[in-house]
């Protein structure tokens, strides 16, 4: 990478924090404007993993697992796919005893709402459940939550990281 592309890759960092607090480069005229061109070589790499991934296999693997489900399976499958089309803020939990089908779910809802280009990320309290799950991960894990839990705890994301960019 040569001194100018690293410099310009600063000045696309430097509109990103400014745009975050509805300002701009453009607004300071001494200042040089990024080519933005290169804002693809800067992207958020979390990001990038989660939306890489095959929309086609998924709408195929979709309307696969909806011509499986059950009535009752349909039922949920339709209300907390509502919640996320909508965005209708709301938690969701899904519970049954062993084999009634809940990450039967859970996959189907992960193809649909990946189908159409948004992200998903699957998390678990348990450490089996996440293998279970398509790009799984244990709520610990995915949300830097401390193991040892005390008053003073805390989700150890910072501001502007990566993966705080991720989850909003």
């Amino acid at each position: 990478m040569t001194d100018d592309e690293l410099i310009n890759l600063c000045f696309i960092e430097i509109e990103k924090i400014l745009n975050s607090n509805v300002r701009s480069l453009r607004d300071y005229q001494s200042m040089p404007y990024p080519e933005m061109s290169d804002v693809r070589l800067f992207q958020n790499k979390l990001i990038e993993e989660e939306l890489a991934y095959n929309t086609n296999e998924l709408t195929h693997t979709n309307l696969y697992t909806e011509q499986k489900m059950t009535h009752e399976q349909r039922l949920v499958f339709d209300k907390i796919l509502n919640a996320v089309i909508t965005d209708f803020c709301g938690f969701y939990f899904l519970y049954g005893h062993g084999g009634c089908g809940k990450t039967f779910i859970w996959n189907g809802l992960f193809s649909t709402i990946r189908s159409r280009g948004k992200i998903v990320l699957n998390v678990a309290s348990s450490e089996i459940a996440p293998l279970l799950l398509p790009g799984g991960r244990t709520a610990h894990s995915r949300f830097s939550i401390p193991i040892t839990i005390t008053d003073e705890s805390t989700c150890n994301i910072k501001h502007g990281s990566l993966k705080a960019e991720l989850l909003i």
